[in-house]
């Protein structure tokens, strides 16, 4: 274990998910012990979701589960009831495999106090209550984050699940980025090869196993969270990011930050600026072609990829030790089978 695993990012992180347990478990708590009331009854269940949906701060979908995970109510939501969601089996969505472990913990550990419940305040835990871990969400692709209240009938039984859905940037975050720490570190690249042309192939790395989520965790962080330009270093897996609040210094996160969408709770929210030069909605088509480069087959793959969205251009590094730095709207348009040809 690193001995530097006490930096303020980590700490960051803890603190606003430890701010968001504190504002969501009331209101939470509060309609779950309204809905053990009519619990099984659809419409009268949707009804008290629907009356309670304004009082869960920043909330994007309500809705109800049976204890195996699947829904049992539509969602919940701003625009009213989204019908298509009843009977969804959630069973295999991160968020729902950590509340049925914790649910099958609690209940063989009834005398003991299930460890993850969190604190709200001293000495008060936010019993039956997970803030799972964030993921990515599948329609949107954005870096999302779920609350769980267990509810109960009056004997302590359980009846089920009450879900909250979050989209992260919906929610409150720092006012201030957080201090990169000075220390040592090093990261692995591609394994070493001949200079012979037919063993120059791309070797799987930690990134390109999870890029959906780093690329995803990555646009979010540039829409939202004022990230202005990134390098990103697909064969060591890592990636180095400038942000607007603080221009002058770079962060690096390591892999497995990347591949936690929580990282986003701790960069401020900056709106896009206006000056500039690449779209926001081109962000997430530019990052989708570093993902293409990178997985093409061939002799030659892409090391490294960088955008920045001041100048308006995207670099590119191969392995063969070429470069490329390109004007977005070119790159966008480029056919991306003539990038082996240099």
């Amino acid at each position: 274990m690193s001995t530097h695993e006490d930096s303020s990012l980590p700490r960051r992180i803890f603190q606003q998910r430890a701010l968001l347990t504190g504002l969501l478990y009331d209101p939470l708590r509060h309609l779950a012990d309204a809905c053990s009331h009519v619990w099984g009854d659809r419409l009268k269940m949707e009804e008290t979701l629907n009356e309670a949906f304004s009082t869960v701060p920043h909330c994007k979908y309500l809705y109800a589960l049976d204890t195996s995970g699947v829904q049992i109510t539509s969602n919940i939501s701003r625009e009213g009831l989204l019908g298509e969601h009843f009977g969804r089996d959630r069973a295999d969505r991160p968020y729902i495999r950590e509340t049925l472990l914790a649910a099958e913990y609690s209940d063989k550990n009834r005398e003991a106090q299930y460890q993850q419940w969190p604190y709200i305040r001293e000495g008060v835990q936010a019993v039956d209550f997970l803030l799972c871990e964030a993921y990515i969400s599948l329609r949107a692709l954005r870096p999302s984050l779920t609350a769980v209240q267990f509810v109960r009938d009056s004997d302590g039984i359980l009846l089920g699940f009450i879900g909250a859905d979050f989209a992260l940037r919906d929610l409150p975050q720092p006012g201030e980025i957080y201090e990169e720490p000075r220390y040592s570190r090093r990261f692995e690249g591609d394994p070493l090869i001949s200079d012979t042309v037919v063993t120059k192939m791309r070797s799987e790395s930690k990134m390109d196993r999870h890029l959906d989520t780093v690329l995803s965790v990555v646009e979010e962080l540039i829409l939202v969270h004022g990230v202005y330009h990134v390098i990103l270093h697909f064969s060591s897996s890592q990636a180095i990011l400038w942000v607007m609040d603080d221009p002058y210094r770079y962060r690096l996160l390591t892999m497995e930050e990347l591949i936690d969408p929580n990282i986003c709770l701790a960069y401020p929210k900056r709106s896009y600026p206006d000056e500039a030069v690449v779209p926001h909605q081109e962000v997430r088509a530019i990052l989708s072609n570093l993902r293409t480069l990178r997985l093409m087959k061939g002799m030659f793959y892409l090391r490294s990829g960088s955008v920045n969205i001041f100048n308006g251009i995207v670099g590119l590094t191969f392995s063969s030790d070429c470069s490329h730095y390109i004007p977005c709207d070119e790159f966008l348009k480029r056919d991306h089978s003539l990038w082996n040809n240099g």
